[in-house]
């Protein structure tokens, strides 16, 4: 029961850790938004608490001294994906703190030159430094939740002594494309028997062509015939 239960934790940090990969990849883009940020805010923020549950769980896992032998072996696969997810997590957290700091989602106007328009700035300035506080405060959350995912991978390796190219993988390179062959294979069959209507269409389309191209030709023939005896007749006269 246990390994089932953290096998199912496991595929929930790998699922929002890809929800906030995805999300990062719309930072700095037409698409970018103080929707997308808050996304990005909650999305890391729940991938940071599967990831403390997940340590929980292995780290007690992994130290139980009554394991066997096999059912360790599983936790550490486990434990190696697990460390790979958190690393993917640092890099993607890292990689949106820079977009950020790089495309600001406000930006103040310039270059007023009316009373008006300045009166109006005063107010669009009190907005931007607002929007500008909170942008702030998230770039500083976001760099303070690094450094404590930084921290977990450091306190992961000091718990647990696990050596990734020593942990053995169950399945083969490719194994779970294996499973949906058949469904590849029916693809082909339809893919082929659509290539073959085609090339019979084109076959009676060929035949109609060669059928035209004679008449065709029979009917240049007898112009040319007739072409000839006009012309031997203007020939006779002449």
């Amino acid at each position: 029961m246990g390994k089932e239960e953290c096998k199912t934790m496991l595929d929930a940090l790998n699922k929002v850790t890809a929800c906030y990969r995805h999300l990062v990849v719309a930072l700095g883009s037409t698409s970018d938004s103080q929707n997308l940020r808050e996304e990005l805010r909650k999305t890391r923020r729940k991938a940071q608490e599967l990831a403390a549950a997940n340590r929980t769980r292995l780290t007690a896992s992994l130290k139980d001294c009554g394991v066997g032998r096999e059912e360790r072996a599983e936790y550490e696969r486990l434990w190696v994906l697990f460390s790979s997810n958190v690393e993917l997590l640092e890099v993607d957290m890292r990689r949106s703190l820079e977009i950020a700091q790089d495309f600001p989602l406000q930006v103040p106007t310039r270059h007023l030159t009316t009373a008006v328009a300045a009166r109006a700035m005063s107010v669009q300035n009190m907005k931007y430094e607002a929007d500008s506080d909170v942008d702030t405060a998230d770039l500083r959350e976001l760099r303070g939740e690094i450094g404590q995912v930084s921290r977990m991978m450091e306190e992961m390796e000091m718990k647990v002594q696990v050596a990734p190219w020593a942990v053995e993988a169950k399945q083969e390179p490719g194994a779970e494309l294996k499973s949906n062959m058949s469904l590849g294979n029916s693809s082909v069959g339809v893919i082929s028997i659509c290539e073959e209507e085609p090339k019979e269409e084109d076959e009676e389309g060929g035949r109609r062509r060669g059928g035209a191209g004679g008449s065709g030709s029979f009917c240049a023939f007898l112009l040319f015939l007739v072409i000839v005896l006009v012309a031997g007749v203007l020939g006779y006269l002449v």
